[in-house]
């Protein structure tokens, strides 16, 4: 029993649990973006779906991390031996098989909503395939692949209602800025690093709450978002300005993990800009859940 619960928790742990939930709200996001909110949702085929929709979030999200250790498993030996793969607990094959298929059942989900969340879900899955083998070892175009399947997974909700990304689709832009800002600060957390990458994440990290809150006003929901943006905020901020006194590896790592977290607040605020107060409430109650379980499951 000991050996089955052993494996089970090292695949949840290739997984990242805790970032799966960020990735849920991008589409609960994208969701209220598209306006589907307000055809009513009520309906069967609505819920269902807004439900494989986020199925096929988990299966690439979760898929991509995966291949992230896949790829990195010669340089975890070194760097983060307690990794699943690295310390024996789950085998580069058996990792390979549950990535492949977390992606395989992403596509599909996406697919079963329409053609056009399918060729978007595929686009993740390529995205974050070539983050993983070419993309996170380029300075520039490290971040922004990165960023780019954030943008994507956002995108992804937005696609539940077709015609609404032409209109809509330019709001991706920002996780794809604000993830880039993560991604660029996360290749100091384990030896450390300067100021200045954390001064620009900083700066990314102001656009996109400006975005938040000219969207806001435009909506006329300046009040429905400033708690969340204010959760976010302080999310994001704390752990960065403490970085920015003491840029070593421990802090930045926390900055990171902050960032990521954060999306959730942030998502929040996107939901209550284009949505009720009440499902904003909803996706930020994915907060106190993510923040347990990267208690147990590490975030980076």
């Amino acid at each position: 029993m000991s050996y089955i619960f052993t494996k089970l928790f090292g695949y949840l742990r290739l997984m990242r649990p805790a970032n799966i939930l960020t990735a849920i709200t991008d589409i609960m996001a994208g969701v209220a973006i598209s306006g589907f909110l307000l055809a009513g949702y009520g309906d069967t085929q609505s819920v269902l779906q807004f439900l494989c929709l986020i199925f096929a979030t988990i299966g690439l999200y979760g898929g991509g991390v995966v291949f992230n250790d896949v790829f990195d498993a010669k340089l975890d030996r070194t760097e983060r031996p307690e990794r699943p793969i690295p310390s024996g607990i789950i085998s580069r094959t058996e990792a390979i098989v549950l990535g492949v298929y977390l992606l395989v059942l992403g596509v599909i989900g996406a697919f079963s909503v329409g053609e056009v969340p399918g060729i978007i879900a595929l686009g993740i899955a390529v995205a974050a395939l070539v983050y993983n083998k070419w993309g996170k070892h380029h300075a520039v175009l490290g971040p922004l692949n990165m960023g780019l399947c954030r943008g994507l997974n956002l995108l992804l909700g937005m696609s539940v209602v077709p015609g609404s990304i032409p209109y809509t689709g330019w709001f991706a832009l920002v996780p794809v800025l604000y993830i880039a800002a993560i991604t660029m600060i996360s290749r100091d957390e384990v030896h450390g690093g300067k100021k200045r990458p954390l001064q620009l994440a900083a700066a990314g990290y102001a656009i996109v709450c400006i975005v938040i809150l000219v969207q806001a006003w435009v909506n006329g929901k300046l009040l429905e978002v400033a708690p969340f943006l204010a959760i976010f905020l302080y999310l994001i901020m704390r752990p960065l300005l403490a970085a920015m006194k003491d840029p070593s590896g421990p802090k930045i790592g926390r900055a990171v993990k902050g960032g990521i977290i954060g999306l959730i607040a942030m998502n929040a605020a996107w939901a209550a800009a284009f949505a009720s107060f009440p499902y904003a409430l909803a996706v930020l109650a994915l907060l106190p859940l993510s923040i347990l379980l990267s208690r147990a499951f590490a975030v980076t």
